[in-house]
C-alpha cells in the first residue's frame, strides 16, 4: 500500500545529533541590523529549509555560517553559531572550516577551468596529487551531482561552456569534492529550468543520507517537497520553525507564516 504521509513527516530528525546550533544571532551591516534574535538547531542528515521574502536575512545567515564576515569589514556577527558543538567564531583555521561546509550560490560560478579541474581543485588544494585518486573523486562527485553521464566524454572542456543548469550542477559537484558535512544552497534554482530543478532536488534527497543540508529558497513548494523542517524568516527575524508539512497544513504559531506559505504576501 502506498503511504500518503508526506516524506518530511516520516523523518524525526530531532532524534539526530545537533549539527548546527544558532543562539541569539544578530547580524549587522554598518550598524544597521539585518537579522536579530535568531535561535534554532539543525540536526544531522536533515534538509532544513529557510523561506521568506527578499531582504528577510536568509543570505546573511548563510554568510555568517560560512564566516564571510572575515571579508566584509561592514558585517558584524553577534551571538553564536556552533558547528559540531564548536563556536565557529573561535575556529582559527577558517579555511579548514569551509572545507567542511560547502556552499552553492544562486548563480553558478564556474571557475575558468576545465570541468575536470573545477571538481579536482579542492582535493588538489588539500594535498591530493595522485591522478588515479583524483579521477575517482571527480567521477564520484559528478555522479552525485547527476552530471557525469552528460560530461564524461568532455571533461577537458571549459566548465563555463556548459548550460546554466549543468553549470549549477557543476558547482554542486565542486562543493561535494570537499566531502562537506554541511551543504548550504542559496536559491539554487533561480538560473535553471524546471526540469533541471527537479533533477537537482532528486540529488538533494539522495545526499541527505550523507550530509546535512540547508536549503534557502523563495519557492515555498520547493521547501515543502524537500525540507524536513523549515524556518520562516521575515523582516530580519526568524518568525517560526517547525516540521515543514505542519507549517503548510497544521496549526502555526504566527499567522504571518500561514499568510506567507499560502501566497498572501511575499
Amino acid at each position: 500500500m502506498v503511504s500518503l504521509v508526506p516524506e518530511a513527516m516520516k523523518r524525526d530528525t530531532t532524534l539526530s545529533p545537533v549539527k548546527l546550533g544558532v543562539h541569539d544571532l544578530k547580524i549587522s551591516y554598518d550598524g544597521e541590523t539585518a537579522i536579530a534574535d535568531v535561535n534554532f538547531e539543525i540536526h544531522e542528515h536533515e534538509i532544513f529549509g529557510i523561506i521568506g521574502p527578499a531582504n528577510a536575512g536568509k543570505t546573511s545567515f548563510l554568510k555568517a555560517v560560512n564566516r564571510m564576515d572575515m571579508f566584509n569589514t561592514e558585517m558584524t556577527v553577534e551571538g553564536s553559531i556552533t558547528f559540531n558543538g564548536v563556536d565557529i567564531s573561535k575556529v582559527r583555521n577558517v579555511y579548514g572550516l569551509r572545507r567542511r561546509i560547502g556552499v552553492v550560490f544562486p548563480l553558478p560560478v564556474g571557475l575558468p577551468l576545465s570541468i575536470y579541474d573545477n571538481v579536482a581543485l579542492a582535493p588538489r588544494l588539500a594535498g591530493e596529487k595522485n591522478r588515479a585518486e583524483l579521477d575517482i573523486i571527480v567521477e564520484r562527485c559528478l555522479t552525485r551531482a547527476a552530471l557525469w553521464d552528460e560530461v564524461k566524454d568532455r571533461l577537458n572542456s571549459l566548465g563555463s561552456m556548459l548550460s546554466g543548469g549543468q553549470q549549477q550542477r557543476l558547482t554542486i559537484a565542486r562543493a561535494l569534492s570537499q566531502d562537506p558535512e554541511l551543504l548550504m544552497l542559496d536559491e539554487f534554482s533561480i538560473a535553471v529550468d524546471p526540469v533541471t530543478t527537479m533533477r537537482i532536488e532528486d540529488v538533494l534527497k539522495e545526499l541527505r543520507s550523507e550530509v546535512t543540508i540547508i536549503l534557502v529558497t523563495n519557492l515555498v513548494q520547493q521547501a515543502r517537497r524537500l525540507a524536513d523542517r523549515t524556518a520562516f524568516f521575515l523582516d530580519g527575524g526568524c518568525v517560526e520553525v517547525g516540521v515543514t508539512e505542519e507549517l503548510f497544513t497544521g496549526e502555526v504559531e504566527d499567522q504571518r507564516t500561514r499568510d506567507y506559505v499560502e501566497g498572501r504576501f511575499g
